[in-house]
């Protein structure tokens, strides 16, 4: 009788990691979707002058408010978790870099942490590695992640602090 019991636990744990891996999926492609759709929505009508400062603020806040959204009408623990995979994204992104080879045009003599940060941040200016789509391919995304997962963290302790 007790196998048959621990059995059935083994099968609702599997059950329930099974659809916390869907969840982090689905609220992974909603975070990258909406920080995508404000990419598009600025392509399209290609403002003159936008700071790539503006560009981070807004990356991490469209993504914050559709995560606060989708979590007041979906409550999930593992929305407030997708920031982890923004900083994975980071860190691949970063030994990326780190490996790349440098010459002119292309962060000549560049330190490690130099490389990094005008890569990602163009500070004090971009390092001409990746083509200078650093932000767009490392720090925005993550950012977006980031901003996902504290809109639905906020949602959820809303939730729970007025419950």
């Amino acid at each position: 009788m007790e196998s048959l019991l621990d059995g059935d636990g083994e099968e609702q744990r599997v059950s329930k990691l099974s659809r916390q891996a869907l969840w982090f999926l689905i609220h992974t492609v909603i975070a990258l979707a909406s920080w995508l759709a404000l990419m598009l929505v600025g392509y399209a009508l290609n403002p003159p002058g936008v700071s790539q400062t503006l560009i981070l603020i807004l990356s991490i806040f469209v993504p914050l408010v559709v995560g606060h959204f989708v979590t007041r009408f979906h409550p999930d623990d593992m929305a407030a978790a997708v920031w982890l995979l923004g900083l994975i994204w980071l860190l691949i992104i970063s030994l990326w870099i780190l490996d790349m080879p440098t010459g002119p045009n292309q962060c000549f003599q560049c330190d490690a942490t130099e490389k990094l940060s005008r890569t990602f941040f163009s500070l004090p200016k971009p390092s001409g590695l990746i083509d200078n789509d650093g932000p767009f391919l490392g720090t925005w995304p993550a950012a977006a992640l980031l901003g996902y997962s504290i809109g639905a963290w906020l949602a959820l302790h809303h939730r729970r602090s007025s419950a």
